[in-house]
């Protein structure tokens, strides 16, 4: 009997990528790793890391930034491998336990549709040093695209599901039989509204609306009328509030960030639902606005045990994602 794990199940620790110049980082190479040192600090002192580089010389280089940040790298693992891009979530395994067997799950990814080349990120896990079975599949699926409460629903949107770019020759049913069956999910709660603008991904359902635990989901909220997201978010609102009505669900409502723009104007897809869960934590990404504080005192009030951590996330909105997207969480004995 397969289940899809939650993002809350134990943890071994987090798959990352590092950013450097033959990514599409090169631009901002100095926030960017500053960034990802950020994060190795918030993470490392309780959960582990397979931090995947390019090369022995910046292998070296990553070192050397931990250690002149002072961050003990007891739990960091760094492996060299080759990769279009950073963002774990999308290429990286999804985990299942399968009876009493914990599984990986490799998906084919395109670079979100073909828009990317995604060649050596579709290979990546294959190379990666996982102490689990690894199971490959055909089907187009990101990391990112769906979302679980650990009790068989799984959150996704239509817009990126049901895009013609991603798995043109399913229908609807054949393509709920495909999920149900390798990720053991019973029913599929589809978002048919909500779409961040600047955001590559066609409506990753990690940018709006996410699972704190089994009974509570936080989502983007906005409430300027004037806002183009407005329409969209209002319309996912209602959506997500008649599912908590069924299922008994506390919905938490995130600010939509303060908008953000890049060096040529284009409105960057900043979101505070791109958090992610560790064993002890809620990483919370964050980009220097007046909505920063709001997002973490209401992630804080349902945050049980775990402590919310701020990381600020504003480049990697450059890029059109953010800290969820960056990430891959990795059960206990992946490593």
């Amino acid at each position: 009997m397969r289940q899809l794990l939650p993002e809350w199940t134990p943890q071994w620790g987090v798959l990352l990528a590092w950013p450097d110049a033959h990514t599409d980082w090169a631009d901002h190479l100095a926030d960017a790793e500053t960034c990802y040192l950020d994060i190795l600090a918030a993470l490392l002192d309780h959960e582990h890391v397979l931090l995947v580089c390019r090369n022995a010389h910046t292998r070296e280089h990553i070192h050397a930034q931990v250690a002149a940040r002072g961050i003990d790298a007891q739990r960091l693992q760094v492996v060299i491998a080759d990769y279009n891009d950073t963002w774990a979530r999308d290429f990286g395994p999804i985990a299942i336990r399968n009876g009493e067997l914990t599984q990986l799950l490799d998906y084919t990814f395109t670079g979100w549709g073909g828009k990317f080349a995604a060649d050596k990120d579709n290979a990546l896990n294959q190379q990666l040093p996982w102490q689990l079975p690894l199971e490959t599949h055909a089907l187009v699926l990101e990391g990112g695209a769906i979302d679980t409460d650990g009790h068989g629903n799984l959150l996704t949107t239509r817009h990126c599901l049901r895009n013609p770019n991603r798995n043109p020759d399913l229908s609807e049913a054949e393509l709920t039989e495909q999920l149900k069956q390798q990720l053991g999910v019973k029913d599929i709660w589809w978002l048919d509204h909500g779409e961040l603008e600047g955001d590559d991904t066609d409506a990753h359902v990690d940018t709006l609306a996410r699972f704190v635990d089994e009974k509570t989901l936080a989502y983007v909220q906005c409430q300027d009328t004037g806002d183009s997201h407005y329409p969209g978010l209002a319309a996912m609102e209602q959506e997500l509030q008649s599912l908590a009505d069924q299922h008994d669900l506390t919905l938490v409502p995130l600010a939509l960030p303060s908008a953000q723009y890049c060096r040529e104007g284009e409105r960057l897809p900043a979101t505070y639902a791109n958090f992610l869960i560790t064993n002890e934590k809620i990483l919370v990404p964050i980009y220097g606005c007046d909505t920063d504080q709001q997002a973490l005192n209401a992630l804080q009030s349902v945050s049980g045990p775990r402590t919310v951590v701020a990381v600020n996330c504003r480049v990697l909105i450059e890029q059109h994602g953010s800290l969820h997207c960056v990430t891959m969480q990795l059960p206990q004995g992946a490593l």
